[in-house]
């Protein structure tokens, strides 16, 4: 059979799941639509100011217009966000202090986290991290390295405790990622063992997959980056925040500074990408997860493992291809790399990056650098050789570039 006949097959075997795609995009393309007519979106929103950034009228709507999405009390919706880290960063500094006591209760999180966190990084990298700035920290460790420990969970949570992390997406690891029930579940036994404990969201990732997000089902806080799901891939950089105001407002003060907060920052004329790119991110999104789940169902067919499963819930826009080998890893890479609009002549190889401890091998010539919500492939060089496949700003291209890798595999 060849990769075009095999790719219909597949289609035609993931037609429900397809439908199931459809109906969450509807659904949240109706919510943002309403956040827009609500908050009574006009032209002069698009407009900035300079300077101190001080009335700006576009920031305030963005803010509320997100808010509204996410069903929270609050959001910071900002430019200056470096990247989805920096956001998290400042949702973790500004809501804890020296002495406050943080949990992982999803196994450890992934690289880049740890040396936010402090358990990863050279001398000064700890020093700046929470740990070197007095939090305490425990993680709850994943059961045989996949599961939630729900159990664990409630031990080790108690009066002390003053936040959760709840890292939504896998990272680098073969855990799965956390469904919105199983967040939900989370959250409740943390509020019951400790109500003023904050539930903190790691969203990245997640933002339209599902109807819900965590902000709905228990969750205090969350925070995404806008170069994946929620900037519709056209936001150039930035990041969000949103939950219950006193927490969000504490992250805006890391951002900037005390008696500043979400009062000030000019927005560099930003506002349309932003406003225009919440709008799309529904539609973008959903066929991110539609090429994922061909793609699911195609490595399944040809015998490579693959995660989650083409007829699992989803939670994310990743996608597990586990190679076993190197070589395949690198070559699915290169493939990708291969069929991207930007840099496509472009030869990938495994590097060391800042944040990760293995080499890594990244394919992405996306229109926005590092944009994840674009399609994109990577992946650590350690066993097992699992390529991390996310994004797709629409379903064809995915469907290209793997019928592209299969005609090289048939070679």
């Amino acid at each position: 059979m060849n990769s075009t006949e095999l790719i219909k097959k597949a289609e035609n075997a993931i037609k429900e799941q397809f439908e199931i795609i459809d109906d969450i995009r509807d659904y949240n393309q109706e919510k943002v639509l309403q956040a827009f007519i609500d908050n009574r979106v006009a032209p002069e929103h698009f407009y900035t100011v300079s300077g101190y950034g001080h009335d700006d009228l576009g920031r305030e709507i963005l803010d509320n217009v997100f808010a509204q999405v996410f069903k929270t009390e609050k959001a910071l919706v900002r430019i200056h966000f470096a990247s989805g880290t920096h956001t998290l960063a400042c949702a973790l500094f500004g809501n804890l202090k020296c002495g406050d006591k943080l949990i992982s209760v999803a196994g450890t999180p992934y690289d880049t986290m740890q040396e936010v966190i402090g358990t990863m990084g050279d001398e000064e990298t700890r020093r700046a991290s929470l740990i070197g700035n007095g939090v305490l920290y425990e993680e709850v460790p994943l059961i045989n390295d996949t599961d939630i420990d729900f159990d664990g969970i409630k031990k080790a949570v108690d009066n002390n405790t003053t936040m959760v992390l709840i890292q939504r997406s896998k990272g680098y690891s073969t855990r799965k990622s956390l469904t919105i029930e199983t967040i939900e579940e989370i959250c409740k036994i943390v509020k019951s063992k400790n109500p003023e404990c904050i539930c903190f969201v790691d969203n990245c990732y997640g933002e339209f997959v599902d109807k819900e997000e965590p902000t709905e089902v228990g969750a205090d806080l969350m925070a995404g980056s806008l170069i994946k799901n929620a900037g519709g891939g056209i936001v150039e950089a930035g990041g969000y925040i949103a939950g219950k105001e006193k927490y969000v407002e504490r992250s805006a003060i890391r951002l900037t500074a005390p008696g500043i907060g979400s009062e000030g920052g000019a927005m560099f004329n930003q506002h349309r990408l932003m406003f225009q790119g919440l709008f799309m991110a529904p539609s973008v999104v959903a066929d991110a997860v539609k090429g994922v789940v061909l793609a699911s169902k195609i490595f399944d067919e040809i015998g490579y493992d693959s995660s989650p499963k083409y007829y699992e819930k989803r939670t994310d826009i990743i996608q597990n291809i586990t190679f076993g080998k190197p070589e395949l890893l690198e070559q699915f890479c290169r493939t990708i790399q291969s069929l991207s609009p930007v840099n496509g002549y472009v030869t990938p190889i495994p590097e060391n990056i800042p944040g990760y401890e293995d080499k890594v091998i990244m394919a992405g010539g996306t229109f926005i650098e590092g944009s994840t919500i674009e399609l994109s492939a990577d992946g650590p060089m350690r066993e097992p050789y699992v390529a991390y496949l996310q994004g797709g700003l629409n379903y064809a291209h995915v469907k290209i570039a793997l019928k592209r890798f299969l005609d090289k595999l048939s070679v």
